[in-house]
């Protein structure tokens, strides 16, 4: 049974036991390595994105009233 090492930056590191299993991992971020050689150097990391503000509001309040069913006399 073939034993791959994989890292992400996000979720670490993790085992897969299939070669299948390690190309779905590949596609969703994650890079194969070798125990005991040290990480290659991460790149730089891009700035973030400019946001532009979000105008504040007041909402006007909402009553919120629980919904309850009517009950009917009984007939007779």
């Amino acid at each position: 049974m073939p034993v791959i090492y994989l890292r992400h930056p996000r979720h670490g590191e993790k085992v897969a036991t299939m070669e299948m299993e390690a190309a779905y991992d590949e596609s969703n971020g994650w890079v194969r390595f070798t125990p005991g050689q040290p990480a290659p150097a991460a790149p730089a990391k891009a700035p973030d994105p400019v946001v532009a503000p979000v105008a504040e509001h007041d909402p006007a309040p909402v009553a919120h009233r629980r919904r309850t069913r009517r009950h009917t006399e009984p007939e007779g």
